[in-house]
């Protein structure tokens, strides 16, 4: 299965169009500032006239991360798989990571920057937000990965912990096709490929309501 893999989650976008035998025959990043929408569908149409190979499935991070990152990179994923007529496979960003680490003997944690003093921290494939002052503390080994690795890293260590960090602090495309095959080589079913939040959206209705359709 040749895949397409695009990923957004965090500060830097990613896009990689991966062979049947698992090497990465086109790879390209970008910030994942404002303007992601513009430059991202560049960066994918670039994989795939460099790879000149024919996209038979599309792999995309579904979160937790950046809310704009996720919207935008699960969108074109989408967009891209129902114009070709291919599957489009869903991948945590927790399962993206682990294809880094693939004999580490120790859980790793992964843990997201959200927003200033909050951190989306995930262990055992459930993601949760935490302040940065309240990081869990854990008495197990424990590994640390994501572009909020230093500061949990340095709170676990601080309490006494047994901490490794890890070097991984963004995500490369081609785990994310490593992990949609690692799935669907499992026989197991892909994430959909809708946004993962942890938190409820901070836009709230007016008090009086939304304003009535015009006439």
């Amino acid at each position: 299965m040749i895949i397409l893999a695009i990923d957004a989650a965090l500060p830097r976008a990613g896009v990689a169009v991966v062979g049947a035998d698992g090497s990465a025959l086109a790879r390209h990043y970008a910030p994942g500032r404002p303007g992601l929408i513009e430059t991202l569908p560049g960066l994918i149409e670039t994989a795939i006239a460099q790879a000149g190979v024919k996209v038979e499935a599309v792999a995309v991070t579904v979160g937790p991360g950046s809310f704009t990152g996720l919207r935008t990179a699960i969108s074109l994923a989408q967009g891209y798989a129902a114009g070709a007529g291919i599957a489009v496979l869903g991948v945590s960003v927790a399962e993206a990571f682990a294809m880094a680490f693939p004999v580490l003997h120790r859980p790793l944690w992964v843990a997201v920057r959200a927003r200033r003093d909050k951190i989306f921290l995930i262990r055992d494939g459930i993601p949760e937000g935490f302040a940065d002052a309240d990081i869990p503390f854990t008495r197990t080994p424990v590994a640390v990965a994501g572009d909020a690795a230093n500061e949990v890293a340095a709170r676990l260590a601080a309490s006494g912990g047994d901490v490794l960090l890890t070097n991984a602090r963004l995500i490369d495309p081609l785990w994310v096709a490593q992990a949609a095959r690692g799935r669907h080589e499992a026989g197991l079913a892909p994430h959909p490929a809708q946004p993962v939040y942890v938190d409820p959206p901070e836009a709230k209705l007016p008090a009086g309501g939304l304003r009535p359709e015009p006439v």
